[in-house]
């Protein structure tokens, strides 16, 4: 299976970047193709500019900037998703991807005034995150990233594709053995993939 693998954290020495290249160990052991697309290291720029939202509905205009992310993205049969939550939202980064690669056209599409969702060729999702509060602080706030994943994401792609979402919580608490259990849970979850 084609997986694209999105990576956005900016620490290469983090235990996110840990989590990160431990998706790809697992996923490679498994021969799965991967796209490791690692948002800092490509240097993705997340800011929409002004020409792309003025052309943000014209399909044939809109994708000339960010043309070869979109060709990832539809080549994907699967995605993972690896990132920190901040400020109980994705890192600007990522979210700057999903707002300038997830236009008309790509991930849907307008027909007869209704939505029309595009990404049929992503069969299956997976999350692994960490948060930096408690779970219940999360929830108390909606706990918006994993509502943009398992609500929104899985709106857009494949109907019925399977999700997992894998939360590390606590992190300012975390501890030694607490890390090493999630990575332990990432792990067998990635040999499963």
């Amino acid at each position: 299976m084609k997986v694209l693998v999105l990576h956005a954290h900016p620490v290469e020495t983090s235990y996110n970047a840990a989590l990160h290249r431990l998706i790809l160990e697992r996923l490679s052991a498994r021969s799965h193709e991967i796209d490791n697309c690692n948002l800092y290291a490509e240097d993705f720029d997340p800011r929409l500019s002004r020409e792309e939202r003025l052309n943000y509905h014209e399909v044939d205009h809109n994708l000339g900037p960010i043309a070869s992310y979109v060709e990832r993205v539809r080549a994907a049969e699967a995605l993972v998703l690896s990132f920190p939550v901040w400020n109980f939202g994705y890192p600007a980064i990522l979210k700057g991807f999903f707002d300038r690669v997830f236009v008309p056209g790509v991930s849907f599409r307008m027909v007869d005034g209704k939505v029309e969702t595009c990404l049929h060729n992503i069969r299956k999702v997976a999350t692994v995150t960490t948060y930096g509060g408690a779970r219940w602080r999360a929830f108390l706030m909606g706990d918006p990233p994993r509502k943009l994943v398992t609500r929104l994401l899985r709106a857009t792609v494949k109907p019925g594709a399977p999700f997992s979402y894998m939360a590390h919580y606590d992190m300012n608490r975390s501890t030694p053995d607490s890390r090493d259990a999630f990575m332990l849970k990432v792990g067998q979850s990635m040999d499963r993939f």
